[in-house]
């Protein structure tokens, strides 16, 4: 695993060996017409790749391991490539209230088969940054209800429903790249009003936020810079955290020249 930027871990993408994978390199079939049969050969599947230090070491990353299996996250994006997009079984998935099972489902759902009701319920099953984390930057960011969830999630009181508004902007600010500057700036009032919230898994989120607007372009930048300006000079101990360790980022060389600098668009392709 390796580490985000606010210092939490975070899956990377790497080779499962090809022994981890079934004979023939597929699990399941797409065309079964019931979720009870691949939904149990997954599960088995999950218990036979188990392992005793990767459950052990999920409370290094203050990850609850009473359910979990112990299966390394690049596994699991090794045996969701192989699994295909499976909307059923991503349901049939998340049910079994298993941490790999509810991974492995963000990974297979199809973004645009998600409906508002199924994000509303996932996030209330929220029980770990991870979790919560995941659903957003692999699957939620990428459906059309995405930004009607920011602000109601956003002014949740539990802590990873909380979060889960936040992580969604986040993942927003750094995937959705045709959304004009209108949401962001909304979404930097969001951030000023949650950014008292002492908690730890709402404050990185909130911190993770800024610092992710300010990186899209100039305007952005500045107006995140102010904000982060007025939290860093804010009477409130966490608020001073989350403006002091922004500015950090966001006044730096690297990142003041990288917002100044034009991205180029790729070039088209020459006409055959």
């Amino acid at each position: 695993m390796v580490r985000t930027p606010a210092g939490e871990a975070a899956p990377h993408r790497c080779q499962a060996p090809r022994d981890a994978l079934p004979e023939g390199g597929r699990l399941l079939s797409r065309a079964s017409t019931s979720t009870e049969e691949p939904l149990q050969a997954t599960l088995a599947w999950l218990g036979q790749h188990a392992k005793r230090a990767t459950l052990e070491g999920l409370a290094r990353f203050a990850i609850p391991s009473d359910k979990a299996f112990g299966v390394s996250v690049a596994d699991l994006r090794q045996l969701a490539r192989q699994i295909g997009p499976n909307h059923d079984l991503a349901a049939a998935l998340w049910d079994t209230d298993r941490y790999e099972a509810r991974l492995l489902a963000t990974f297979i759902d199809e973004p645009a088969r998600v409906s508002a009701t199924q994000m509303d319920r996932w996030c209330k099953d929220f029980d770990s940054w991870a979790l919560c984390d995941t659903a957003c930057f692999a699957l939620f960011d990428r459906t059309a209800h995405a930004w009607s969830k920011v602000a109601p999630w956003a002014a949740r009181q539990p802590e990873f429903e909380k979060r889960a508004g936040f992580a969604l902007l986040w993942a927003l600010a750094v995937h959705d790249k045709a959304c004009a500057d209108g949401p962001f700036l909304q979404g930097l009032q969001l951030i000023e009003a949650s950014a008292e919230d002492e908690r730890n898994f709402v404050r990185k989120a909130v911190n993770m936020a800024l610092r992710a607007i300010g990186k899209r372009n100039p305007a952005l930048h500045a107006a995140a810079t102010e904000v982060a300006h007025r939290l860093a000079a804010s009477q409130d101990r966490t608020a001073r955290w989350v403006g002091k360790d922004a500015l950090r980022e966001l006044t730096s060389a690297r990142v003041t020249e990288r917002v100044a600098t034009p991205r180029r668009r790729p070039r088209a392709a020459p006409a055959p």
